[in-house]
Parts: structure tokens; C-alpha cells; sequence
């Protein structure tokens, strides 16, 4: 399941860094740290003036992350994202070389390619991985890569680094240990998780 490492050129460091899930005790997360965007911006969905932030940190290879993309999400979006009454920030936290792949790929994209390329991700996540490079090559193609464009991303270490630095902010400062792992206003939620729980968290809020 791994990518042929010649296609993922990343310093010794920024692959050590990819390894690195310790458990850690936090107390209240910092809400301003959590909402501040990373170097490279957040992308997200709903109005910035929503009363509800959620904030989701998941793995394009991670079967949990799917499942709730598949179960959950749709929901979620058409009620509360569609309607404005919250704002979603999908967070990258790659826990393996194809999710690190994935994740660069649909940051070399244009902006407004990168939450159907998410979309590919997860709904077509049991096809490629079972050849990582290759079936990421194809859904590549479908959102206008070309052979020396898609090559030229997966060796661009910046956009590794830029990913795996949100990830390991998640881990150090959030207590981000597992995926998919939520925040809804600051409040951690963890696992995958229903939309009838994410409406007793959200609709007291609104």
C-alpha cells in the first residue's frame, strides 16, 4: 500500500514526522490557535460569521473518515452547512504515505477543485488504494493533472511540509490522536459519529 518513494520526495525529518501519533493529556484547547489557518489557508465551507465552527481533522486513506463522509456528511452539510448556520474547516492529518499523497494532490489543485477531489478521495477510497500511486493518478487526471504536473506535486516537499505541519499541530496542541477527530466550538468529539449526535451538539448552540 505504500507509494514507490521515489515518487514522494520528502527529507528524512518531514518523514519522521508522518510516524509520530503519541497520545497526549491536554486541558481546553485554545480556541483562537484552533480557528487561526495554517500557512498554506483553510479550507472550509459556510459563512465565517456562522455562530457554529466545526472543525474536522481527517485521513484520506482512513476507512473511519470515509465512512463518516459517506453516512453523516451529506447530512451535515445539507442542514447546516448549506443553510449557513455553520462553518466546516476540513484539517488534513495524514497517518500514511497515501493519505500524505492524496492530501498533496488536492493542494496542488486549483481552490475550487480541492473538496471534489476530497470527494473522490473518500468515496473511492477502497479502488485506489489497492495501487495508492496509480489509482491516485486516475482521479488526478479527472480534476486536470497531467503525468509531469502530478509527478512535479508528489515531489514538492513544501506542500508535504505545509500538510504534516497541520498535523502535527493537531497532535501537539489539539490532542488529536485518532481520525476523524471533531471540534464543535472548541469541543472535542471524537471517532465517527452520527448526525443525530453532531444535532445534540450544534442546534443548543445556534
Amino acid at each position: 500500500m505504500n507509494l514507490d518513494r521515489r515518487q514522494l520526495i520528502l527529507g528524512a525529518a518531514t518523514l519522521a514526522a508522518t510516524t509520530s501519533l503519541a497520545s497526549k493529556g491536554h486541558a481546553a484547547v485554545d480556541i483562537a490557535a484552533l480557528y487561526a489557518p495554517p500557512a498554506e489557508g483553510d479550507m472550509t465551507m459556510g459563512p465565517e460569521t456562522a455562530k457554529v465552527t466545526v472543525v474536522e481533522y481527517a485521513s484520506a486513506s482512513c476507512p473511519h473518515c470515509a465512512n463518516f463522509y459517506k453516512t453523516t456528511f451529506p447530512d451535515l452539510k445539507k442542514d447546516y452547512i448549506d443553510t449557513g448556520k455553520i462553518r466546516f474547516i476540513f484539517r488534513e492529518f495524514p497517518h500514511n504515505q497515501p493519505a500524505l499523497a492524496a492530501f498533496m494532490l488536492a493542494r496542488c489543485a486549483p481552490k475550487e477543485k480541492y473538496f471534489p477531489l476530497i470527494d473522490m478521495f473518500f468515496m473511492q477510497q477502497d479502488t485506489w488504494l489497492e495501487a495508492p500511486l496509480e489509482g491516485l493518478r486516475k482521479i488526478a487526471q479527472l480534476a486536470g493533472f497531467t503525468k509531469e504536473s502530478f509527478d512535479a506535486c508528489l515531489k514538492n516537499e513544501a506542500v508535504a511540509k505545509g500538510i504534516l505541519a497541520v498535523r502535527d499541530q493537531a497532535d501537539k496542541d489539539f490532542g488529536v490522536d485518532s481520525i476523524p477527530t471533531f471540534f464543535i466550538n472548541g469541543e472535542l468529539l471524537k471517532g465517527e459519529t452520527s448526525i443525530e449526535e453532531f444535532r445534540k451538539k450544534i442546534d443548543p448552540l445556534l
